[in-house]
């Protein structure tokens, strides 16, 4: 009976690998994934309500300083992208915009023209395309930037003299990374419809301007033009907040802002998209 009572282990001598065995790994990794989306999600919510609270409060402390950044960020995210932008209207208007009236031409249906471009370029293809020029050649910038700033201390620099890094390095760009996502858009569309009905006439379309003119103004409705508005200013938040937050929130290393920069890529075009989907979902229920 000692022998075989000695031989019966008890329940709690069990080791706790044996008796309750890990989850497999694609559960590890998806469980890693689920809260560092919602750690993500709460730090960027957190640094957007910040980022909102001194924009309304503080945005005329300090004017001489801070308006004139919101002037140099516009100049750095809306007039050097022109060129750009210029070159990416034409080719869009040439390409797609030009080819699309050709073909409603060749099916007898010209009397969608305006329908069309106004879906496909002043809905759509026009703030989701400025939006991610600017977030490639402005919000990496912006990482990078302000990123080594951090590792080099610079931050804490600013904090002892008593200066509000959100609202010295924060507030200017999303101000005019908001204003200059808007304007770039309006251009790029302007361009585009031009760029777009000249390609047409090359072709010999038999679309009187008259007609493409009207066409576009039966087609544009009152809330086009305010979502149009509402849609590229808070692409411009959107952009100029998350690429803030990672070169800001966290301390970094020099050798860890290259991996903030495309963090915060992927989270400005998913959030991006994300946003574009909500207001197309309230175009269709509208």
């Amino acid at each position: 009976m000692e022998n075989g009572s000695a031989s019966s282990p008890a329940p709690f001598d069990t080791p706790l690998s044996l008796a309750a065995p890990l989850p497999p790994a694609p559960l590890n990794f998806i469980g890693r994934k689920l809260l560092r989306l919602a750690e993500t999600i709460h730090g960027l919510g957190a640094f957007a309500l910040i980022t909102l609270g001194v924009t309304l409060t503080k945005f005329n402390v300090a004017a001489k300083v801070i308006h004139p950044l919101v002037r140099v960020h516009i100049h750095r995210a809306g007039v050097r992208l022109l060129p750009i932008i210029s070159f990416l209207s034409c080719a869009l208007g040439f390409a797609v915009i030009g080819q699309t009236v050709a073909l409603l031409n060749r099916v007898g249906a010209r009397g969608f023209t305006g329908t069309i471009m106004v879906t496909v370029v002043v809905r759509e293809l026009g703030p989701i395309i400025t939006a991610l020029l600017v977030l490639a050649r402005v919000g990496t910038a912006t990482v990078i930037e302000l990123g080594t700033a951090r590792a080099m201390g610079e931050v804490e620099a600013l904090e002892a003299l008593g200066i509000d890094p959100i609202h010295y390095l924060v507030v200017p760009r999303v101000i005019g990374l908001a204003l200059s996502i808007f304007s770039l858009t309006v251009y790029l569309i302007l361009i585009t419809l031009f760029s777009g009905y000249l390609f047409a006439f090359l072709q010999d379309v038999p679309l009187p301007p008259g007609d493409y003119l009207s066409q576009l103004a039966a087609a544009m409705r009152w809330d086009d033009f305010v979502l149009l508005t509402l849609k590229t200013v808070l692409f411009g938040a959107i952009i100029a907040t998350v690429s803030c937050y990672e070169g800001l929130a966290k301390p970094l290393r020099l050798e860890e802002v290259s991996a903030a920069t495309t963090r915060a890529v992927v989270q400005c075009i998913e959030l991006v998209v994300l946003l574009d989907a909500l207001f197309i979902l309230f175009l269709l229920l509208v």
